[in-house]
């Protein structure tokens, strides 16, 4: 048994225990296989070399320098406004703004919440913010609020270190000096919103955080904000600020000129008091407004830095809507105010004279009824020409004169003077009014058009419907002899770098056809009677010396009357009452100004409106003339 074991060891470890050939043949194998994937490696990454620095060079050094460069738009500076004798309406002054860049917060809305600490955010500054940064891309700031106080701004910079990409940003703020005063005039700049870009070059705007919203300063918005610039600056891996590589300046936006003066309009204001209404003045010579009022208004300044949602109803609830610009877009039944143009209808087309007389009884009937049309004065005025009819406003005379001339004649010719259509005054908004004719009627409501509208119609009542700004529009027409201008409040504009102010002139809409002067004579002196006259209806403001005024009164029904039956304005509620209207022009023999007013609810025209024009027409002739 022992040999047999002994023989079975000694024949095992007779054989080799490594195959050697095997294994070198082996190693060669894997070391080739090693070397073509080094041999691979070393080619891919030669090719990957080559793509990067040569072939991809130029994109890869771009994404190099923006590591370290930001390109960051710079908004310009919003042009300044100035009344025509240079005072500034609308400025931009130096405050600070509080902006977070979303890139750079992780939890924007907590942020918020904490710098709500010590800054007096507005309840929905949440729902702003995050509409603003749908606008923009991440690495943008989005402004968290504008008009920063000077202990907000300190409060902040103590605890900065807290909110990374969070800054103050210094900037210049749009400031009205004037508050309500001219507030219908100029508009407003508001926070720039998506609908906005919609309306402007995008592009432009970066950068920008307000933009005209209303008034002149949306109607000018092209040339008051001028054109953006950019800088490029060197940044560290932290994203601050190091230098400015470089930088292409902004051109500042054209400085605008306007044709108000802001002593006439404080005049029109004040003379208005506590009464809602309207006043429009305007140069017959040259169609520039001098003064556009209307009231109530509001402080725009809240708007700039951003009203809040319950200041913002608190304004559109108040009493008499002060958001709403009644010179522009109030429409009043013209009433009385509208006789000197039916009147010189009638006369250009030959349907009176200036010697015809009308006997007024107090009461006119048309052919084949028994239902009188008043006069406002009970027991008429008597025998009356165009001069007294004017004089003593008799409706008496104007309900035979419209009803001889007819309905169609009448409009077509009050339209030259632009009743019925927009003036074309370089702010948005205007409302056209209504100048009524059978056309009109059949197409508004279908229906026929009967005599009785034709003769309240020649009295300004009925369907008539003008605005205050078309009212002193078309006297200036006819003041003037016929040119009927498109109003302006852009008197000139100052271009960034020129010197000198470019005057813009009103353009003509239209040449009012003179058949024959000494007609336009008759009812101007017909309208100077009614300050001047002995039974003038507005004698009362009669200048004792120094120069002449003409002008017409009106009243415009807000409640039917029945039966001749006039208002008493002891009894009569507020709201009851017929609106107030007056128009006049002065100085008699070379006019300079026309006015229009309207008074909201102010019953009689002479003794309501007739003072406030008066008031605007002494303040605007106590101005040196401009030079």
């Amino acid at each position: 048994m022992s040999h047999r074991l002994g023989k079975r060891i000694l024949g095992k470890s007779s054989q080799p225990l490594k195959d050697q050939a095997l294994e070198g043949s082996g190693f060669a194998r894997r070391a080739m296989i090693s070397f073509a994937l080094v041999l691979v490696a070393i080619v891919l990454l030669s090719l990957r070399y080559v793509y990067l620095q040569v072939i991809s060079h130029d994109e890869f050094t771009t994404r190099s320098i923006n590591n370290r460069v930001r390109v960051v738009p710079v908004a310009p500076n919003r042009g300044l406004i100035y009344d025509r004798r240079g005072r500034p309406i609308a400025q931009n002054l130096p405050a600070y703004r509080l902006e977070l860049i979303p890139e750079k917060v992780e939890n924007p809305q907590e942020t918020i919440l904490a710098l709500g600490e010590f800054i007096d955010f507005p309840d929905d500054v949440v729902e702003r913010f995050q509409r603003a940064r749908k606008q923009r891309r991440v690495f943008d700031s989005v402004p968290l609020k504008f008009s920063l106080s000077g202990e907000e701004v300190a409060r902040f910079v103590v605890d900065r270190h807290r909110f990374p990409g969070v800054d103050v940003v210094p900037y210049l703020a749009r400031y009205y000096p004037y508050g309500e005063l001219l507030t219908h005039v100029l508009g407003y700049v508001g926070r720039l919103d998506e609908n906005d870009l919609q309306r402007v070059d995008a592009g432009n705007y970066r950068g920008t955080t307000h933009i005209g919203k209303t008034g002149i300063e949306r109607y000018y918005e092209h040339e008051l904000h001028g054109v953006s610039g950019v800088e490029k600056i060197e940044t560290n891996v932290q994203g601050r600020r190091l230098r400015v590589l470089d930088r292409q300046d902004p051109v500042h936006g054209d400085d605008l000129i306007l044709s108000l003066d802001v002593l006439v309009q404080q005049a029109a204001w004040d003379a208005l008091g506590d009464r809602a209404g309207a006043v429009v003045a305007i140069d017959p010579n040259d169609g520039s407004v001098l003064a556009m009022v209307s009231k109530p208004a509001f402080d725009a300044n809240a708007f700039v830095r951003g009203i809040s949602g319950k200041d913002y109803r608190a304004i559109l609830n108040a009493p008499n809507r002060p958001l709403f610009n009644r010179a522009l877009q109030g429409g009043y039944g013209p009433g009385s105010t509208i006789k000197p143009f039916v009147g010189l209808a009638g006369l250009e087309l030959g349907v009176v004279t200036p010697e015809k007389r009308v006997f007024s009884t107090g009461k006119f009937f048309l052919p084949g009824q028994e239902r009188p049309y008043h006069d406002w004065k009970p027991g008429g005025h008597g025998w009356v020409d165009i001069y007294g009819a004017l004089e003593q406003s008799v409706n008496t005379y104007f309900y035979q004169l419209s009803l001889d001339m007819g309905i169609d004649r009448m409009h077509d010719y009050l339209s030259r003077f632009g009743f019925g259509s927009r003036t074309g005054l370089d702010l948005l908004g205007e409302n056209p009014g209504v100048l009524p004719s059978r056309q009109w009627k059949r197409g508004r409501y279908g229906q026929p058009w009967y005599p009785g509208e034709t003769i309240i119609a020649g009295i300004g009542q009925g369907f008539n419907v003008a605005t205050p700004l078309q009212l002193a529009n078309a006297l200036a027409t006819l003041v003037n002899g016929g040119t009927r201008f498109a109003p302006r409040l852009l008197f000139a504009a100052k271009s960034a770098g020129d010197g000198q102010a470019q005057r813009r002139h009103a353009p003509v809409v239209q040449q009012v056809p003179v058949k024959d002067p000494a007609n336009w004579d008759v009812v101007r002196e017909g309208m100077r009677r009614v300050v001047h006259g002995v039974k003038g209806t507005a004698r009362a403001i009669r200048p004792e010396s120094g120069f002449q005024i003409a002008g017409k009164s009106g009243t415009a029904q807000v409640v039917a009357q029945v039966d001749g039956e006039k208002q008493n304005a002891r009894t009569t509620s507020r709201r009851l009452r017929h609106h107030a209207l007056f128009i006049a022009y002065a100085p008699f023999r070379n006019p300079g100004i026309v006015v229009a007013v309207v008074v909201e609810h102010g019953g009689g025209g002479s003794a309501e409106a007739a003072p406030v024009a008066r008031a605007v027409i002494d303040s605007w002739l106590n101005q040196e003339p401009l030079r």
